[in-house]
């Protein structure tokens, strides 16, 4: 095992969270992956191996006890996080994975057929333009803008019980007292990923 999987391995089981051999492998032939295809098409600026197990694997993870329901949006995917790797780790929910840049897209598609992912859908497009033919239990977000701008673009995707799950660094006290009419912050979470020295939260927020 190498360095980056020696790290990964660590950092789940400081998570908490059982993965078969054959999902580890996932975990790590996306990471792989996304470094190859970083270096033909800008994907993403986090590209040393030891950056994508952390900032990309296991802060993406570490998301994974706060879902709610069985079918879970992804807004904003980027290249596939976090849903990506929770969708590894967790086969049981459905994940759809919004991302409107078209090379972002391709890499997602081509993740999901290389690791042979069932429980993945992806569309490509805007969240806030979308109608999907059912909500989500569950909507999380990773670097998406404000809480504001989160329940604007993504708001109508939650179901009447849904949650929006926003992953944010420092807890954002001004975008808390900014939620427009209607939302509510049901908690602000702590989140401790492994190898990050920083605030990690994700604010859970709900229909009033």
């Amino acid at each position: 095992m190498g360095a980056s999987e020696s790290r990964l391995a660590a950092g789940v089981a400081r998570l908490g969270i059982a993965l078969s051999a054959a999902q580890f492998e996932a975990l790590t032939t996306l990471a792989a992956e996304l470094v190859d295809w970083n270096t033909r098409v800008n994907l993403t600026s986090i590209t040393a191996p030891d950056d994508v197990v952390d900032k990309h694997l296991l802060d993406s993870l570490a998301v994974l006890p706060l879902l709610k329901g069985v079918t879970v949006a992804d807004v904003g995917s980027g290249a596939g996080f976090p849903g990506l790797p929770l969708a590894i780790a967790d086969p049981g929910r459905r994940y759809t994975l919004i991302e409107s840049t078209g090379k972002k897209a391709k890499f997602i598609r081509h993740a999901i057929g290389k690791l042979a992912l069932p429980n993945v859908d992806m569309v490509l497009g805007r969240a806030e333009s979308w109608r999907p033919s059912r909500p989500f239990h569950s909507v999380v977000a990773r670097a998406l803008g404000s809480l504001a701008e989160f329940v604007r673009v993504a708001g109508h995707l939650a179901g009447r019980d849904g949650r929006l799950l926003a992953m944010k660094g420092k807890v954002p006290e001004q975008e808390l007292k900014a939620l427009p009419p209607g939302w509510k912050a049901v908690a602000v979470h702590p989140v401790a990923v492994p190898g990050l020295d920083a605030e990690r939260c994700v604010v859970e927020l709900a229909r009033v």
